[in-house]
């Protein structure tokens, strides 16, 4: 099974994260999708933000997270500011 750490945008830091939301390998990351991922940070790490929405983005897309088009970024904005309440 490779590491988080092999994707585009995940560091050691954000690996830890995820793995303790559950979230322990590259295909587990595909599978869940970058809101549900969020949403689980959120709830341990509330202070995530919006840029950690986009690296994970980034990541299941296998792409730099500021190369996402514009209308992704819009979608993951509109999600992550559905979570503030």
């Amino acid at each position: 099974m490779a590491e988080l750490t092999s994707m585009m945008n995940i560091g050691k830091e954000m690996a830890r994260k995820l793995t303790a939301a559950g979230i322990d390998s590259p295909e587990k990351l595909i599978e869940t999708g970058s809101k549900e991922a969020f949403f689980r940070l959120k709830v341990i790490y509330p202070q995530v933000c919006l840029v950690h929405l986009y690296a994970l983005e980034g990541a299941i897309q296998n792409v730099e997270f500021n190369s996402l088009s514009e209308e992704k970024k819009r979608d993951l904005k509109e999600f992550s500011d559905c979570l503030k309440g």
